[in-house]
């Protein structure tokens, strides 16, 4: 077999090859030669053979076979061997291998040596890839090191040494002293070797923090001298004096100042110094001012410091490279709860990263600028979130809309106001809203009685212009529906009223039904609203009923279903039409069944609800045989109306069964209607409240709903339930109205469960409750069992 050649030819001839079979075929014919030479007892190349199985293993190929010739190598008297073989323990050893034990007793003898260069090599491959067993071992040699006078072994001792106390955190205590006493050297190696040891041992064990707040004095004198030093060019990195051993000392002083007012208040003059010294045109500069924020924001400093820190955050939002403007960001995004006025300052600073190209920083700029809305500049805040809106990308879209429907809900001056900006975001991103959206928008149309005839001129002519938005068609045709008679009448003072006939609306409605783009649930909307047209208008009801009869063979079971009743209504109890299908009352928001997200079935609850409501102002006006035929529509049938009354449900609402067809029906409805779903609190803690509310939906299912609200003066994120039953109970949960739980319980979320109880039994579940509060993680379980009677009776 040829020898093997030098590692310089191979590397050529490696990077010459055409293919990876080539190149595949000169590493195995390199290896089998490395491998022969390492059986010979007399090799005298031993180290220049390692050398190339070092450099074919960062190729990616298996150098295993190299493990014990790196042990020779490490027993060699030879430097030059020695250091061929420390290189390959560390590349090719770790701890898991047994090889790795062979070493041990070499490394405590180089440890020992008289060359320090020796000593080096043995400390980094200690702190490379020493066991714990290792570690223990050689911990008092350690020791030993940091106390020498050699300041080359001393800062590669003092590396060596955190490695051991992350391996080993019980042997921290033995180098407290050595740490301690690093601090009063002069070599800058070695400070930051005792820094970051002192860091280690702070962070490991929280009883050597009281000891080593007595060295924050030192730490501010070393500080201080870095900062107002002369130019040096040994440690000199563009005009700042070694920024890596000050971003180490400001760290480490705000881990000992943390929750302590004495060394706190040692610091606070420093930082203040650090901050107005330090110049910010260049990186190194950044970086120390950055650690300067993140100290003084974390620690007891004063108020005029920490003023200060969100001024220099302020002013990194004018840097031109992008990096920091996103550190900046997402600092000033932990400020803003506790320094909401200094942020404040820079809004508009803030606002002109919306613009940046940047996705990542347009994210966080979105983020702080939805944080910095306020009663006093929302008018202004929104102005630029609506242009941003228009403008932004497709991934931001949703969560834009999110936060702009939030912070409406919480700060709109005025109920018109509100309205305009809901629809302003549905007119531009009613693709993304989320589904609680239009139930919503339904709910605040409502209350606003005096703005009924302005909201419905508006969305007929957000209608008529574009019907690709299907959140915002869903609603027009909502408030066509229930106001179209305020819509035909043309009386509106606020805003310029439009000549409406009927035979427009009623095409605006036919064409949402008979697009493609309309959804479902949009048809279903359209559909009832050319239904409700039927008592609002005069001279076209005979259109209407055409329209409704053509959806009576619809594919869709929805439309169809709404379709056969409608057509009841026409056909057996016309006399009774005006009375269902009158508006819709004022939604209470706070009710059971209306709070947030918890009417995404919007047009199916629609449907309930205006039928459902006039009937039982009708009951005690219509005859025996009148109500009897209500029970029919009720119940989706086309049957002739039955004599025999209908057997009477038994509902805690209902005080006493009556025999006849009215006593049944307020039996049925009554149930509904008049009594609120139960409900019991299951969780209170950390501001956070979860309330249980339970409601029957048929023999065998149960309808559960939790809902959360936050009392606490900062939005909760990333909420989120989980919930597990008994085997014999099947669980389905349907997707939550959302992940953010808004301050001072401006609003709810809520969590829709659906159980499938066959055999009745006594319902039992625990709950996963876990959230983020002011960057704090909980989670906490709650078994839940005791639930109201109506889940399983």
């Amino acid at each position: 077999m040829s020898p093997s050649v030098r590692l310089q030819e191979m590397i050529r001839v490696i990077r010459s090859a055409r293919t990876q079979c080539e190149e595949r075929g000169v590493i195995q014919r390199e290896c089998a030669a490395i491998r022969a030479q390492f059986r010979q007892a007399d090799n005298v190349g031993r180290s220049h053979n390692l050398a190339k199985l070092l450099y074919v293993h960062m190729l990616g190929y298996p150098a295993h076979f190299g493990q014990m010739e790196c042990v020779r190598l490490i027993a060699s008297p030879r430097y030059s061997e020695k250091r061929v073989g420390y290189l390959g323990a560390m590349m090719l050893l770790d701890e898991k291998q047994d090889a790795s034990l062979l070493i041990t007793n070499s490394i405590k003898n180089d440890l020992s040596h008289s060359n320090q260069y020796v000593q080096s090599l043995a400390l980094c491959t200690l702190a490379c890839m020493g066991s714990a067993e290792m570690c223990r071992d050689l911990a008092p040699e350690i020791d030993r090191l940091l106390r020498t006078s050699n300041s080359y072994i001393k800062k590669k001792a003092a590396l060596c040494a955190v490695h051991i106390v992350r391996k080993v955190p019980e042997l921290g205590e033995l180098f407290t002293t050595a740490a301690h006493s690093l601090l009063s050297e002069k070599n800058h190696g070695v400070l930051h070797g005792a820094v970051v040891l002192i860091t280690e041992l702070c962070e490991q064990n929280p009883e050597s923090l009281a000891q080593f707040r007595k060295v924050v004095p030192e730490l501010v004198h070393i500080m201080k001298g870095l900062v107002m030093s002369g130019y040096s060019p040994e440690h000199n990195v563009a005009g700042i004096s070694d920024p890596f051993l000050q971003v180490r000392i400001l760290r480490l002083l705000r881990i000992l100042g943390r929750n302590n007012d004495t060394a706190s208040d040692a610091m606070n003059d420093l930082l203040a110094q650090v901050a107005t010294n330090t110049d910010s045109s260049k990186t190194a500069g950044s970086a120390v001012l950055y650690e300067t924020v993140l100290t003084i924001m974390d620690i007891k400093s004063e108020s005029g410091l920490r003023v200060l820190a969100v001024n220099i955050l302020g002013r990194f939002l004018l840097n031109n490279d992008r990096n920091i403007r996103y550190i900046s960001m997402m600092s000033l995004q932990k400020i803003v709860q506790t320094d909401h006025n200094a942020v404040q300052r820079h809004r508009g600073t803030i606002v002109d990263c919306l613009k940046d190209p940047d996705a990542s920083v347009k994210r966080r700029a979105l983020e702080l600028s939805l944080a910095l809305v306020s009663a006093v500049n929302i008018r202004s805040m929104m102005k630029e979130l609506l242009l941003f809106l228009s403008s932004c990308p497709p991934e931001l879209r949703a969560q834009a809309a999110s936060g702009i429907f939030s912070a409406a809900e919480r700060y709109a001056p005025s109920q018109r106001w509100h309205i305009d900006t809901i629809l302003h975001v549905l007119t531009t991103a009613g693709a993304d809203v989320r589904d609680e959206t239009v139930p919503n928008l339904i709910q605040l149309i409502t209350t606003a009685n005096e703005l009924h005839s302005y909201t419905v001129h508006k969305l007929y002519r957000a209608l008529v212009a574009d019907i690709s938005q299907q959140s915002l068609v869903q609603v027009a045709c909502w408030c066509v529906g229930e106001y179209g008679d305020l819509l035909l009448r043309a009386e509106c003072d606020d805003t310029e009223p439009v000549q409406v006939t009927e035979d427009d609306v009623l095409d605006a409605l036919e064409t949402v039904l008979q697009s493609h783009m309309s959804s479902p649930a949009t048809r279903g909307f359209a559909l009832t609203a050319t239904m409700k047209l039927s008592t609002r208008i005069t001279h076209n009801v005979d259109r209407i009923r055409s329209i409704v009869s053509i959806y009576g063979s619809c594919i869709d079971l929805e439309l169809q279903q709404r379709a056969v009743e409608y057509n009841a209504l026409f056909k057996k109890y016309d006399h009774m039409r005006a009375a269902v299908l009158e508006r819709m009352p004022v939604i209470d928001k706070t009710s059971p069944g209306h709070s947030k997200g918890e009417m995404t079935a919007g047009p199916v609850q629609e449907r309930d609800q205006t039928q459902k409501q006039p009937a039982v102002e009708t009951v005690s006006q219509e005859s025996t045989n009148q109500a009897s035929n209500l029970l029919d529509l009720l119940s989706s049938s086309d049957d002739a109306p039955q004599s025999t009354p209908a057997q009477p449900h038994s509902l805690d609402a209902c005080p006493t069964s009556s025999s006849s067809p009215e006593g049944d029906l307020l039996d049925l409805l009554g149930g509904l209607d008049l009594m609120p779903a139960p409900s019991l609190t299951v969780y209170e803690k950390n501001g956070v409240t979860l309330r249980l509310q339970c409601d029957r939906q048929m023999d065998t299912g149960v309808s559960i709903t939790l809902s959360a609200s936050n009392s606490t003066d900062g939005d909760i994120t990333q909420f989120n339930l989980q919930a597990a039953v008994p085997k014999c109970v099947q669980l389905q949960m349907k997707a939550p109205s959302g992940d953010v739980l808004p301050a001072r319980a401006a609003g709810q979320l809520t969590q829709a469960i659906l159980l499938k109880n066959p055999n009745k039994v006594g319902l039992r579940m625990r709950v996963r409750v876990s959230y983020c509060s002011q960057g704090t993680n909980y989670q906490d379980t709650v078994q839940i069992d005791s639930f109201p009677s109506v889940a399983w009776q």
